[in-house]
């Protein structure tokens, strides 16, 4: 006779079960933890140390474990499971800081939380939880996993203010058979409330607005660190070929920015300006009305399929989100060889940048995403931006 299944789909007692929670120091995974605890479960905390905190807030003195560390250590404690810290920091910088500084240099606009959940988190920490003898890994993601006869599939958040699933586009098939997202059933409010009742530090500690190595937002100064002397000026040029001004590094604009251009930010018909293109190799950065940020074909790179075998992957009707917090809009997608696939819009967007990340959806289920390489109007040729 076989064994019921556990709440996290093994079939054996909690105690007998080993989850490996990774521990960012905030309440969502805190909760996870103290929840998975509290049911029985084999708990071992993993938090990452993935850069110096000293250097990136430069403050001299900086505890370069941060307060993070010792947030996760305290709540292992507090609950009585082992807690481990990983020095992560040349992994990260290698796998995340590198490409996203590179990234900016090339006129993109990247997601480095994309990078650290597939190339960190979801790769070398997941390997790390198999050597720790953990059953899962389980996060603070506030998404679901959705266990079918054909096999788990990732789907939204069933708050959709909270929903993460766009950041985890790039979760392939095998690492989301091994994970778990016990809050992705659950508001916001109720994790708090969760947290408060059992007693942890963290119950009112403020959600993180900024990547995590850029904690000012002044994402330019990281990149001048990281790249000395690759930031140069250049022109700001309407489309019209018109030179309107000069800017002081392309690393400070993206695709459909408004505000902040530096330079009179009306047209010629009164209409407002907004970063159309970025031409990098001509240290270049393109401006004109919104019209001119209208685009309905997008090519992307890299494509993570979550689509089952024998499931359609040509002319798809989905719904994509081209950035996180943007709504879905209804698409087709078609994916080719390589990791290539191409989005054909039912109708115009703005703003859609390179080095953002196009996620397709069919329902709450997430079939899959790829990042942005390139933007074209039906008609016209595809050109990288």
């Amino acid at each position: 006779m076989n064994s019921p299944l556990n709440t996290l789909g093994f079939p054996k007692a909690p105690a007998d079960t080993r989850v490996i929670v990774a521990m960012s120091g905030g309440v969502d995974s805190s909760v996870v933890a103290a929840l998975l605890k509290e049911q029985g479960y084999d708990v071992v905390g993993v938090t990452l140390q993935l850069y110096d905190h000293g250097v990136a807030l430069a403050r001299k003195g900086a505890c370069c474990a941060g307060q993070d560390i010792y947030d996760a250590r305290m709540v292992a404690e507090r609950l009585d499971f082992p807690h481990y810290v990983l020095d992560y920091e040349s992994k990260f910088s290698d796998a995340v800081m590198q490409e996203f500084a590179d990234s900016y240099l090339k006129g993109e606009t990247p997601i480095p939380c994309v990078r650290c959940n597939q190339r960190v988190k979801f790769r070398d920490l997941l390997e790390q939880a198999r050597d720790l003898g953990g059953d899962c890994l389980a996060t603070g993601h506030y998404v679901r996993r959705v266990e079918t006869p054909k096999g788990a599939e990732l789907h939204r958040g069933s708050d959709p203010t909270r929903d993460q699933s766009y950041f985890l586009f790039a979760t392939t098939q095998g690492q989301l058979d091994y994970l778990r997202f016990p809050l992705g059933d659950m508001p916001k409010t109720e994790t708090r409330a969760l947290a408060a009742r059992f007693g942890l530090e963290v119950a009112n500690k403020p959600d993180s607005q900024d990547i995590c190595f850029v904690p000012n937002g002044d994402y330019v100064s990281v990149v001048e660190r990281l790249r000395p002397g690759a930031i140069d000026p250049g022109e700001i040029v309407h489309v019209d070929g018109r030179v309107m001004g000069q800017h002081q590094g392309i690393v400070q604009y993206t695709i459909g920015q408004r505000r902040g251009i530096g330079v009179n930010e009306k047209g010629t018909n009164n209409e407002p300006l907004y970063v159309v293109r970025i031409d990098a190799a001509a240290k270049r950065v393109i401006v004109g009305p919104k019209a001119a940020l209208a685009r309905d074909v997008v090519t992307l790179r890299e494509m993570n399929w979550l689509g089952r075998d024998g499931e359609p992957t040509r002319d798809v009707a989905v719904t994509v989100k081209l950035r996180s917090m943007t709504e879905a809009a209804p698409a087709r997608l078609s994916i080719g060889a390589g990791g290539a696939a191409e989005i054909v819009l039912d109708a115009p967007q703005f703003g859609i940048s390179p080095g953002q990340a196009a996620v397709a959806y069919q329902g709450d289920r997430l079939i899959g995403g790829g990042w942005i390489a390139a933007t074209a109007k039906l008609g016209q040729d595809i050109a990288a931006e």
